[in-house]
């Protein structure tokens, strides 16, 4: 009998173990919630002090506390870490500030964010500064990117598209009017398709025209297609439609240069105003223009074809220059973007100032993508999984880069959410005759979330 009672008192133990390692692995999330938060909380406020200790995070007191701890207290002087703040939970970490001690800069606590993690139990611990003097501690509990959940809270407004989750879980904001042109690179199923996809549909729902030029006969943007103010599905018609844009990005600056009563003679690049000075009533839509397969409009095969490439190029060149005042912004993707494409090339990638690099089939694609920007940033490219599709490296030109990964969402949903948006394509005339038609379809929409996530190029 008392055996019998002692399996019993310890079935209870067993299963709530058990939960709890299927939990970690299966719902990472509920398992930070109710067990990883209290035990990383208590590790934090337990060892604090013996931590930054022995991470060289301490600096010895100020003569007036030294002298007061001695008076007070009798007791040894021991270095003093950063004064710490209240720690805030959140549903995938931690968040504390810290106060710098004198002659402590961000650099020395980031330096030792390994030791951190491994001394509190987390999954990675990501430094960032507030304020001179101030740092702010993100402790993240568990793999954010293995499954991406986009907070319910995304932010997002007018040509900013959250598209994307962080690896210290916060929000990649694709921001059109602070980084007005980007660069997308990444091999076949490396997710570049998935990010462009998440884009596509984020802007589908706002009062922006959407141009796409896709030479692999349109296979990539066809399904948008219903949301699409134009469409070019080959180099002959981008070829039409380049110049098209470019004459509206002139009209634009005619438009500015009248309401502003410049001379019409003035030159474009003497123009310090752009359309988001206009009224509303007279400002024109904004246009954001996605370009897949870049590299298939600078292949030629003849003389003919290589005059052609270059004026598509030079196009495409005095769009990423003088396109964002005009309110006309530019989206390039592909697989590789070098020198060996051809003229103008680097002229143009030069112009882009976001960049986002998938994983790519050797390190000199993620030289082209972040070599120029950030440098460190190239060799965490250059080890991207391939089980892990949707997973880059984002970068601007300040500098600063961050490991992020898009969220599933299956083409269906996307086209559907593109048919739903089709009555808010604005009226842009110059580009009438470029938009895509499309058949009329009554099938239902499908469910977001209902299809598993393959790997997507």
């Amino acid at each position: 009998m008392s055996e019998l009672m002692t399996l019993a008192e310890l079935g209870g133990p067993l299963a709530l173990l058990g939960g709890a390692v299927y939990a970690r692995k299966a719902h990472p999330s509920v398992y930070w919630a109710t067990v990883g938060l209290p035990s990383s909380v208590a590790r934090l406020v337990g060892s604090y002090s013996s931590t930054m200790d022995a991470c060289g995070l301490t600096v010895q007191p100020s003569r007036l506390r030294a002298l007061a701890v001695r008076a007070t207290t009798r007791r040894e002087v021991r270095p003093v870490p950063p004064r710490r703040g209240l720690i805030r939970p959140t549903s995938t970490g931690l968040r504390v500030r810290l106060r710098l001690a004198p002659g402590q800069e961000p650099a020395d606590v980031a330096a030792s964010s390994e030791r951190l993690r491994h001394a509190w139990g987390v999954h990675a611990v990501h430094v960032h500064e507030i304020k001179p003097g101030v740092v702010e501690l993100r402790l993240v509990g568990f793999d954010v990117l293995r499954d991406v959940k986009m907070p319910r809270r995304a932010g997002g407004d007018l040509l900013a598209v959250p598209v994307a989750l962080r690896e210290d879980a916060t929000v990649f904001v694709r921001d059109y009017r602070s980084v007005p042109h980007e660069l997308v690179l990444g091999a076949t199923l490396s997710g570049k398709s998935m990010f462009l996809r998440n884009l596509l549909t984020g802007l589908a729902v706002q009062p922006v025209a959407l141009v796409g030029i896709d030479c692999k006969r349109g296979v990539e943007l066809a399904p948008f297609a219903p949301r699409l103010s134009a469409l070019a599905t080959d180099s002959d018609e981008a070829a039409e439609l380049l110049p098209v844009l470019v004459k509206e990005m002139e009209d634009r600056y005619d438009l500015i240069k009248a309401r502003q009563g410049i001379a019409p003679g003035t030159p474009d690049e003497e123009l310090t105003s752009d359309v988001w000075g206009l009224p509303d009533d007279e400002r024109p839509p904004a246009i954001v223009l996605f370009v897949d397969e870049v590299a298939e409009l600078f292949l030629v095969a003849s003389r003919k074809d290589e005059e052609r490439r270059d004026e598509m190029v030079t196009q495409l060149i005095r769009l990423a220059q003088l396109g964002r005042a005009a309110g006309i912004y530019l989206e390039i993707c592909g697989q590789r973007f070098g020198a060996e494409l051809g003229k103008g090339a680097t002229m143009l990638r030069a112009q882009l100032s976001g960049r986002v690099c998938h994983r790519v089939n050797d390190e000199a694609s993620a030289k082209m993508a972040l070599g120029d920007i950030a440098p460190e940033a190239v060799g965490v490219a250059s080890t991207i999984p391939a089980e892990r599709p949707g997973l880059s490296v984002a970068g601007d030109t300040s500098g600063g880069w961050a490991r992020m990964r898009t969220p599933y969402l299956s083409l269906t949903n996307a086209a559907a959410i593109c048919r739903e948006a089709a009555d808010l394509v604005p009226d842009v005339p110059a580009l009438s005759p470029f938009r895509p038609h499309f058949p009329i379809s009554s099938a239902p929409s499908p469910i977001a979330g209902t299809e598993p996530r393959p790997a997507t190029g």
